[in-house]
C-alpha cells in the first residue's frame, strides 16, 4: 500500500511539472516577439501565444502584436488565444480572462493598455489601484484595433528618436 502511495505521489508531482512545462515551453518556442522582436520572457505578463487550427503557432508580446497576427492571417482561425496573467505571468484563456483596459500604468506597445487577469477579483483591485475599465476579450481585442494607428505611430517615433540618440 505504502509503496502505491508513493508511486501515486511521485506521478502526481510528474504531472504537476507537465502542467507547468507549457508555460516555459510557449517562451522558449518564441523567445522573441514575432512582430516587434520584444523579449517574451520580459514580457511574460503581457505575452500572447495565437494557436490556429492548422497548428501554427504565434508568439507575441502584447495584444497589440497578437491583433496584428490576427489581421494579417485573416483567413486562418484561431483554435487558442492564450495571454500571460499579470499576476502570475501563466498562460490563461484569453476569452476566459478579465481585462483591464487603460489606467495609470503604461501598456505594452500601446498607450492604453490592456492587462488580462485569471480572475475578476486580481482584475477589480488592479482597477482600483491603477484604474481602468475592467472588460472582456472581445472589448479589449477591439480597442487594440481601433488604437492601432496611434500606437503604431506612437512606435515609429519612439525608435525614431532611439535611431538619432544613436546617431550622436
Amino acid at each position: 500500500m505504502r509503496k502505491i502511495l508513493v508511486a501515486l505521489v511521485i506521478l502526481g508531482l510528474c504531472f504537476s511539472a507537465m502542467a507547468m512545462m507549457p508555460v516555459q515551453d510557449d517562451i522558449k518556442m518564441h523567445p522573441a516577439c514575432t512582430y516587434c522582436g520584444m523579449d517574451r520572457a520580459k514580457f511574460a505578463h503581457s505575452r500572447v501565444l495565437l494557436t490556429y487550427e492548422d497548428g501554427m503557432a504565434v508568439g507575441t508580446c502584447s495584444l497589440h502584436c497578437a491583433a496584428v497576427d490576427l489581421a494579417i492571417n485573416i483567413d486562418k482561425t484561431p483554435k487558442a488565444v492564450q495571454v500571460g496573467d499579470y499576476i502570475t505571468k501563466s498562460l490563461i484563456d484569453a476569452e476566459r480572462a478579465s481585462w483591464v483596459i487603460g489606467g495609470s500604468k503604461m501598456g505594452v506597445m500601446t498607450k492604453k493598455a490592456k492587462w488580462a487577469f485569471a480572475t475578476n477579483e486580481a482584475a477589480a483591485n488592479f482597477a482600483k489601484e491603477n484604474g481602468g475599465e475592467i472588460a472582456g476579450y472581445e472589448q479589449a481585442i477591439k480597442a487594440s484595433y481601433e488604437d492601432m494607428y496611434a500606437d503604431t505611430k506612437m512606435i515609429r517615433e519612439r525608435r525614431m528618436t532611439k535611431k538619432m540618440m544613436h546617431k550622436h
